[in-house]
């Protein structure tokens, strides 16, 4: 059937985007605003004009019998194929699909214009009476702050059509265009709906092209070409215009895949050229393949960097399960955590330029209260979610030490970096060491992490080199007291836990005031809320790795023996580990993704594995049982997935154990595990110890002078000779007496400013001595008193308290237990 719009569909096909396991990800170092992905051996999610906006939902190919209607295939679902590079780190594929019965053999080799906004793929099937087919499905439009509930509604308003004089393809949504040239050019195009009238459904029903409309929508719509005979060459170009996309299109197609990848390989080359990882000259350093592994992860980190604006990285160029969800975000977005990651490790590697400019972006983007946003598009669309409710500590924490990284190095800061490190030592000042708001590292409970802890310790250290005066004083007593107090938020003893496995204590993921019962997310309506003495994860490894505690310290060690059994994973790639008991962020029994149900299981992820190297490094052992587990997890293109799967081969889900899933390939932040972990090895020091904190604590406990009473941390037992200050956000004065009210020691104290925009009201050992118990309640400037009747702390405790238990365990710890 030929001309003419292709008719509506009883009803539109569900968008959605593809699998997040890519074989590969490309950019070109270049004026090009296009970064691709591969996956099942065609083009998956292309982006432009920025590193956060997709635009093509897949560029897949059918094989199709030239002699007449009967035989056709697609070769994303055949999986017969291959995938190779020129050399490490040169991410320039060429993928290699073999038809059944070896009836084809079909060669692409796709390349990004570093020169226009365009990307080129040369193709070439052989076989008998046999024509290509180039599906491409557009999903054109703006990844924004978009409400779940309208998800459905992105790219399903996109229109398709063809240039009757030539059959060039188009397609336009939210006014961004794309172009697909041929050359030597299509013999038959036509546009149609998904499910409908499009190229797949048309193969499926009639065994051969038989539709050639010219144009449809708005709709989910897609485009097919008939490719003439003999190999030739493919040009997909972006712009504000159908000319300006032909026109990118054409230029690229006029340039030639052989001059358009030589320019593509010099600049990778040159970018190459700077770096330095361990390599082929310290071969005890880690397994085979391991130098080749190192470049290409650091090449994948500079891929998810954007053009326009620098500093600009996203966490990773793929959607979670997208072929389950129209998510308009996905991980093509900015966190500070993961972009302090990716810096660091490039900082590691070599590239301490780029790593400045990570840091210069992330000083941009800054809120007016020192915090940052939890994620954040690149291209300075608003915030996912409110800028307060949504701050999370330790990503307010990553850029002061990426900052104290590079000043360690004698790299000069960005601009407005120093602003950015006092302004954020101050909220961290007025928030830490737990805020009510904010979460953990996997973003779903709120309460005090050992690595989010132990990040703002190094922060406020960091800061204090900036710092003078009072804010300085105040950022080095915070620091010093949130490090004696750590095991107060987050260690317990004595629980089911510890008697199951025969340890003394352990460091729990999510400490809670009163031991309390954590709120499980990703699980079944009706899950019950589970104790926190009972939850683990490997957050604790960041405290010997900051050198905030000694690796040797019997409570890393008990908490490493529990983890080890309770976490570890044993595949066959190597060990990795899961994120915590119970962890809900993963696929279902039978495969699905997470989305379909916003729960299932959660797998082992290859980056714990470089997380649990470390603390082998660190206690003089080797990492090379990691280094080889992450290595063997990875996918055929060499990219890290976020998580493995860790149980039977479900190969119609493209599940095999100890290989990626379909949640997201590459995560940038398990490469930058892997470049930081052999590295550490390499020098004997993880990239995240300062040596402004190594020489403040050397991995020992301090016995801070200063106590900190805040809301969010109150002091419950002070020790014996210690300072208490009582702080908070505003003025207020302080009414307070001692020995449970005894009216002889009544008083009351004006608070003074403290510095880093805190008041407090400060007793000294001289003020306490003598006295078993401090009650104090506080009245604010306006004359009103604060809910509470009074608090309590205990005075002369031989020492620290750590985590108190709920009811069920071992019942309140005494301090210094």
């Amino acid at each position: 059937m030929a001309g003419g719009p292709a008719p509506l569909p009883p009803a539109q096909a569900v968008q959605s985007w593809t699998s997040g396991a890519k074989d590969l990800v490309m950019t070109a170092l270049g004026t090009s605003g296009v970064w691709a992905t591969i996956g099942q051996g065609i083009l998956n999610e292309i982006y432009w004009p920025a590193v956060d906006q997709p635009q093509v939902k897949d560029l897949g190919f059918l094989i199709g019998g030239s002699s007449g209607p009967g035989w056709w295939q697609e070769v994303k679902r055949a999986g017969t194929y291959t995938l190779s590079t020129p050399e490490p780190g040169l991410l320039l594929p060429t993928i290699v699909h073999t038809g059944r019965d070896q009836a084809y053999q079909l060669t692409l080799r796709p390349v990004v214009d570093p020169d226009h906004d365009a990307l080129l793929v040369a193709y070439d099937l052989t076989g008998e009476r046999v024509r290509l087919y180039p599906l491409l499905a557009p999903h054109l439009g703006t990844s924004q702050v978009t409400p779940e509930s309208q998800w459905a509604a992105l790219g399903a308003d996109n229109h398709a059509w063809t240039d009757p004089a030539d059959l060039a393809l188009f397609a336009s949504g939210s006014g961004r265009f794309l172009c697909l040239l041929a050359q030597p050019g299509f013999t038959r195009a036509g546009a149609g709906y998904v499910g409908d009238t499009d190229g797949w459904t048309d193969f499926s029903r009639n065994q051969s092209m038989t539709l050639t409309y010219s144009q449809a929508g708005p709709g989910v719509v897609a485009l097919t070409g008939e490719l003439a005979a003999g190999p030739g060459l493919l040009a997909l170009g972006f712009g504000g215009s159908q000319d300006a996309a032909r026109s990118a299109a054409q230029a690229s197609l006029d340039a030639g895949y052989e001059a358009t990848a030589a320019a593509f390989t010099g600049g990778w080359q040159e970018w190459m050229a700077d770096l330095s990882l361990p390599g082929p000259a310290q071969p005890a350093l880690g397994p085979p393949g391991l130098a080749d592994a190192l470049r290409e992860s650091a090449v994948v980190l500079r891929t998810h960097a954007d053009r326009t604006v620098t500093g600009a990285y996203v966490a990773g160029l793929a959607i979670p399960w997208g072929n389950y969800t129209n998510d308009p975000g996905g991980y093509h977005m900015v966190w500070c955590r993961d972009g302090g990651e990716t810096a660091l490790a490039l900082a590691a590697a070599g590239h301490t330029d780029d790593a400045a400019t990570a840091l210069g972006y992330l000083a941009g983007r800054q809120n007016r209260d020192g915090s940052w946003p939890r994620c954040f598009f690149v291209s300075r669309v608003p915030s996912a979610f409110d800028p307060q409710a949504a701050v999370q500590l330790d990503e307010v924490a990553f850029p002061l030490l990426l900052a104290g990284k590079l000043d360690e190095l004698g790299v000069p800061l960005p601009d407005g970096a120093a602003n950015a490190i006092t302004s954020a030592a101050g909220y961290l000042a007025r928030s830490g060491p737990v805020s009510g708001q904010d979460v953990d590292r996997w973003e779903e409970n709120p309460g005090a992490s050992p690595f989010t802890i132990g990040l703002e310790i190094v922060a406020m250290l960091v800061a204090a080199t900036w710092l003078t005066g009072p804010d300085r004083a105040l950022a080095l007593a915070l620091a010093d007291n949130w490090n004696e107090r750590l095991e107060e938020f987050t260690y317990v003893s004595g629980d089911e836990v510890d008697q199951a496995f025969g340890t003394g204590g352990h460091y729990v993921r999510i400490g809670l005031p009163g031991g309390g019962r954590v709120d499980l997310r990703n699980q079944p309506p009706g899950t019950q809320p589970v104790d926190a003495a009972a939850l683990v994860g490997l957050e604790f490894g960041y405290l010997p790795r900051l050198g905030l505690r000694d690796p040797a310290d019997t409570r890393v060690t008990d908490t490493l023996a529990i983890v080890e059994a309770m976490l570890g994973a044993d595949t066959p790639s190597g060990r990795a580990y899961h994120r915590y008991n119970i962890d809900g962020y993963g696929e279902w029994l039978d495969g699905s993704g997470w989305p379909v149900r916003k729960f299932g299981i959660g797998r082992p992820w290859p980056l714990l594995a470089g997380e649990r190297g470390h603390l082998d490094v660190l206690a003089g052992g080797d990492a090379t049982a990691q280094l080889q587990a992450m290595l063997a997890m990875r996918g055929r293109g060499g990219l890290l997935p976020e998580q493995v799967w860790d149980t039977n081969p479900l190969p119609w889900q493209n599940l095999r154990p100890g290989l990626p899933t379909g949640s997201a390939m590459p995560l940038a932040w398990a490469h930058s595990e892997l470049i930081k972990l052999a590295v550490a090895v390499a020098t004997k020091k993880p990239v995240e110890l300062l040596t402004l904190v190594s020489d403040r604590y050397h991995a020992a406990v301090p016995a801070s002078q200063t106590w900190f009473w805040r809301d969010s941390a109150r002091v419950l037992a002070l020790p014996a000779g210690r300072t208490l200050v009582v702080a908070d956000l505003s003025p207020f004065t302080l009414h307070y007496g001692f020995d449970d009210w005894n009216p002889a020691t009544i008083t009351e104290r004006d608070a003074q400013g403290l510095g880093l925009g805190l008041s407090g009201v400060t007793l000294t050992p001289a003020d306490l001595a003598g006295r078993a118990s401090l009650q104090f309640v506080r009245r604010y400037q306006d004359g009103s008193w604060e809910p509470a009747t009074r608090h309590d702390v205990t005075l002369g405790a031989p020492g620290p308290a750590t985590l108190r238990l709920s009811a069920g365990h071992a019942g309140r710890l005494a301090a210094g237990g």
